[in-house]
């Protein structure tokens, strides 16, 4: 009996795919409900998070970001595990759940906070060759959006899917990238 103990010990400890390296990072796709939703699903996405960055305003609000001039975006911070999902994993994840042609926001919400953004933390990050509208932005802050933005399309299932479907959300992203 020891010597099965010692062999599984031995192995959870020199197995590094089971090592939880967490990484985060940020991205603004219009309404932060849907942009939550796509990331969620993703294996080896951990958490996902609503909030604000981009703006200069500290700690501001929904109301604030939506109607006020922060400079924030409504902005998701996605916490994933290094070993079961890469960067360039979520940013195609990114992109395909998003309209990067749209410099006024994303379907039927448009304003500045609405618009695009990806945030990079490093020069890889930043690499980007294509021409479109959506912003490539340093990341410096995160502000978590207040209690009932998290997880708003589980909570709030029949209302989000009203709102997803009158947006024409999935309907646009088929004609954008044919899928």
């Amino acid at each position: 009996m020891r010597f099965l103990f010692i062999i599984v010990f031995a192995f959870l400890v020199n197995n590094p795919s089971k090592a939880l390296e967490k990484d985060r990072a940020y991205f603004a796709g219009g309404c932060f409900w849907c942009v939550e939703e796509s990331f969620e699903k993703l294996n080896g996405v951990v958490e996902v998070i609503s909030g604000y960055s981009g703006g200069s305003t500290e700690n501001p609000t929904y109301k604030e970001v939506t109607y006020g001039n922060t400079g924030h975006f409504e902005v998701v911070e996605v916490i994933y595990n290094k070993n079961i999902i890469s960067f360039e994993e979520l940013l195609k994840n990114y992109w395909i759940n998003i309209d990067p042609f749209d410099a006024y926001g994303q379907f039927c919400d448009k304003g500045y906070s609405y618009r695009s953004v990806a945030f990079y933390q490093n020069d890889k990050e930043k690499k980007f060759n294509k021409k479109v509208v959506t912003y490539l932005r340093e990341f410096k802050k995160f502000y978590k959006a207040e209690n009932r933005h998290q997880n708003f399309y589980k909570v709030y299932f029949q209302n989000y899917l009203r709102y997803k479907k009158a947006c024409k959300r999935e309907e646009t992203l088929k004609e954008i990238w044919n899928k």
